[in-house]
């Protein structure tokens, strides 16, 4: 009997000492890092070297650049940028439903990390869901495919993930238990795009570079199968609660993403737009202007060497996520990129005047439905500011109240309007908008801007050359990127209807360069709305 219950006891022991490591190990994960580093530092060797253990899988678990760090001893590249995707997975894995647009240059990582290294990542926190990866091409989908497949072979038993011995194939593989072998319901399915995405639904779909090169993306063709499969393919596969990330090079304006940002859903996406070289102060990153993306890898003088090489189309595209579309036979593009300036410039800029105009949509088809929404300011010595375009599909209920704040926000003296659709309409709507505005506090006791209605006599090549020869003579700049509306000017050609934005444009511009205009805003109003601002 006593030895018996001496192995009792010793029994005892362990799985009291095992309940005590495990209580441990499970306080130790609630810790924050300077008092897991605490914990770490009064332990005994043995209780280190578990702790040590805990860390490595707190590592394996937090998010895909951490697991490759690990994974690799630290090889695998990490960025801010990177990170930014990371989180992005972080928020599927945690339950949470999105559809995330990521653009950004080649070359810098993003496919490695967004279908490679977070799939694997998702894939060990979710072994019970499915990924669809699709690319251009399906070569490249598979590629993708068969490195996580590979990736699980070689690093499952520390992910504790493993593959279903009888499904292994490069663009389809289905996961199983690793203890027991049995199949579970996740996996992973490739594909390119425009192929079929059969069999069961997708926890996660990744659109990882959908457009091959500038002849597919130039190619109304290529474009419309793309849309096409992306509507009545991808997107019928999804599980109810399924997320999209799709991250691509920006092609063309009407490439995939493209269309994303100007469809009817456009504001349930995250949108991360990250070009090489900040031009925006909205950036993702914080990024000061004139920042690069990944400066260890691609400094500001590599990328300006790559600029020379590529060309500009090519460089405000692929690298500026910026797509330019090809000159027409009005505006030039060096007319605008040659005397650009920023909004850090402008503040030390006087401007005599500000206006802001609002062209509405003229026409009940597709491309009419935008409201033309721009502002721009003078200097006294006859220099033009484009300070912002915000031009959107507006409803009559929100019109008025857009360009009111617009006002507000640059100062403007002034709201021209075209009144050959509705402007009547138009004016009143404003009014009405801007009493909306001093009922909810939000003009500060500010002066309603004058508003100025203007009929357009005179034909569209009439009233764009003039304000064509101010940009050919350096005299207008343009504060930050404005990439549609720069696109709409380099590609209208005399005899094509006009879109809203360039009409706003010339309206404005057209205000500020009248001679009569120029002598009211020298002046005064009698109200003094201009008062200080010479």
């Amino acid at each position: 009997m006593v030895p018996d219950t001496a192995a009792a006891v010793v029994d005892l022991d362990v799985v009291s000492e095992a309940e005590a490591l495990t209580q441990l190990t499970a306080a130790y994960r609630q810790m924050n890092r300077a008092q897991r580093r605490r914990v770490a530092r009064r332990a005994n060797p043995e209780i280190r070297s578990v702790l040590a253990e805990v860390e490595r899988t707190m590592a394996l678990e937090r998010s895909p650049g951490s697991m490759a760090a690990i994974l690799t001893d630290g090889r695998e590249m990490q960025a801010p940028h990177l990170d930014l995707i990371d989180g992005l997975f972080k928020r599927i894995a945690r339950g949470e439903r999105i559809k995330a647009l990521i653009t950004m240059p080649p070359r810098h990582g993003k496919s490695r990390r967004a279908a490679r290294w977070a799939p694997l990542w998702y894939l060990a926190r979710h072994p019970d869901h499915r990924i669809m990866i699709a690319s251009y091409g399906a070569d490249l989908a598979e590629e993708h495919s068969r490195w996580i497949r590979d990736a699980i072979n070689t690093y499952g038993p520390q992910l504790g993930i493993a593959l279903h011995a009888g499904s292994k194939a490069a663009g389809r593989f289905d996961l199983a238990d690793p203890v027991t072998g049995d199949r579970l319901e996740g996996g992973l399915v490739a594909a390119g795009v425009g192929g079929g995405l059969t069999g069961k639904g997708a926890h996660v779909a990744l659109v990882d570079d959908p457009i091959k090169d500038a002849a597919d993306a130039e190619s109304p063709t290529m474009r419309r199968r793309l849309w096409d499969w992306w509507t009545a393919v991808l997107n019928t596969r999804m599980e109810p609660a399924g997320s999209i990330i799709v991250i691509q090079t920006r092609w063309h304006e009407q490439d995939l993403a493209g269309r994303i940002l100007e469809g009817q859903d456009t504001s349930d996406w995250i949108t991360l737009d990250l070009p090489a070289i900040c031009d925006s102060e909205d950036d993702p990153l914080g990024r000061p202007i004139g920042a690069a993306l990944w400066p260890k890898r691609y400094g500001r003088r590599a990328l300006e060497a790559i600029r020379r090489a590529v060309g500009e189309r090519v460089w405000w595209s692929l690298y500026q996520q910026k797509p330019r579309p090809l000159e027409g036979g009005v505006w030039k593009w060096p007319w605008i990129m040659d005397h650009r300036t920023n909004p850090i410039a402008l503040r030390g800029v006087d401007l005599s005047r500000v206006v802001v105009a609002v062209d509405t949509a003229g026409g009940g088809d597709e491309k009419n439905d935008e409201t033309g929404l721009v502002a721009t300011g003078r200097t006294s010595d006859g220099h033009y500011y484009v300070v912002t375009d915000r031009s959107a599909r507006m409803g009559a209920d929100t019109r008025g109240h857009e360009v009111g704040r617009l006002a507000l926000e640059v100062d403007a003296d002034a709201i021209v309007v075209e009144d050959n659709f509705g402007g009547d309409q138009m004016e009143q709507i404003i009014r009405q908008a801007w009493a909306d505005l001093v009922r909810d506090g939000e003009t500060k006791g500010r002066l309603m801007p004058a508003i100025i209605p203007v009929r357009a006599k005179q034909s569209k090549r009439l009233r764009a050359e003039p304000i064509a020869q101010l940009y050919a003579q350096g005299l207008v700049h343009h504060v930050g990127e404005h990439p549609r509306l720069e696109g709409q000017l380099v590609t209208w050609i005399p005899g094509m209807d006009s879109p809203d934005r360039m009409d706003a444009l010339v309206h404005a511009l057209t205000e500020l360069a009248d001679p009569a205009a120029v002598a009211t805003g020298s002046g005064s109003y009698a109200d003094q709305r201009l008062a200080g601002r010479r």
